[in-house]
């Protein structure tokens, strides 16, 4: 059965209205609930926010290894050291290593460029971090419903956003509903907040539905964000064992491969013991 189908026989669908919907419960979605519930408090204001996770968890689908920069979360919760944010271990010394075949060179620290630079920096697991927002997000009153993936970008007949709806539950292998079927539901809000990832599915239907990857508005959004935002050093991830002392930031892109040698990148990597590695080969 189609959608169309299945809400003309099951439908309408139950609806919960919201002053704000979140869409994915990772670092940038449960940080941007946060703040709107600061605001509204320091304006004396009451409004609702939601969450919705499609992890059975906050923090249930972050890759978990990661060098944390702790500015931006300073900036958010100020006093994160005294509610126990997951932020453990200080990053101690960074290496830079050109491998070869038979061996490899040490860069001397000054000659590297700053962004290479790990001091203040943290090695954490962001899936704990990610758990550690929820909770503070949570003790602020917003609602968060995990296991609740958005399936479905609702609009207003002008074609505004207007919220979205979850997942159909109870869908048999044959696409048709099942004893167990239960119909999504609508969360909607005066605005809705797309947090799900660069490659989030609902993302690229707003995309192809306002062509925002048109050319101008390329260069509209390039414009904005240079105006607007703030660099910040990409995160790690892939976890690996390690016997470096903790704190230690070892980097490590091969010196050119011959032409026998097999081109493959691999991204940053922060190890249990604190270190992390950086490889290309």
């Amino acid at each position: 059965m189609t959608q169309d189908e299945i809400l003309a026989q099951f439908g309408p669908r139950e609806s919960m209205e919201y002053d704000v919907v979140v869409v994915g419960g990772g670092p940038a979605g449960l940080s941007t609930a946060i703040r709107l519930k600061q605001l509204a408090a320091q304006n004396d204001k009451e409004i609702s926010v939601v969450v919705l996770e499609k992890g059975s968890e906050p923090g249930a689908h972050i890759l978990s290894g990661a060098i944390m920069d702790p500015r931006a979360l300073s900036e958010l919760i100020p006093d994160w050291k005294a509610k126990g944010a997951p932020l453990n271990q200080p990053v101690t010394a960074d290496t830079f290593l050109m491998l070869s075949e038979t061996g490899a060179t040490r860069t001397p620290n000054f000659l590297l460029p700053h962004n290479f630079h790990n001091e203040g920096n943290y090695i954490v697991s962001l899936g704990n971090v990610v758990k550690w927002l929820a909770q503070q997000a949570e003790e602020l009153g917003v609602e968060i419903f995990p296991g609740f993936p958005a399936a479905e970008v609702l609009y207003t007949d002008d074609g505004k956003v207007r919220g979205v709806a979850t997942g159909n539950l109870g869908i048999g292998k044959d696409g048709e509903p099942t004893e167990n079927f239960q119909l999504g539901m609508e969360l909607l809000g005066k605005y809705t907040v797309f947090a799900e990832g660069a490659r989030g599915h609902l993302g690229r239907q707003l995309i192809a539905k306002y062509k925002l990857d048109d050319a101008r508005t390329r260069r509209a959004t390039a414009s904005a964000s240079r105006s607007c935002g703030r660099s910040t050093r990409p995160a790690t991830s892939r976890a690996w064992p390690s016997t470096r002392p903790a704190g230690r930031c070892p980097r490590t892109p091969t010196a050119a491969p011959s032409s026998t040698t097999q081109r493959t990148t691999s991204s940053s990597s922060a190890t249990w013991s604190g270190s992390t590695t950086r490889t290309r080969t």
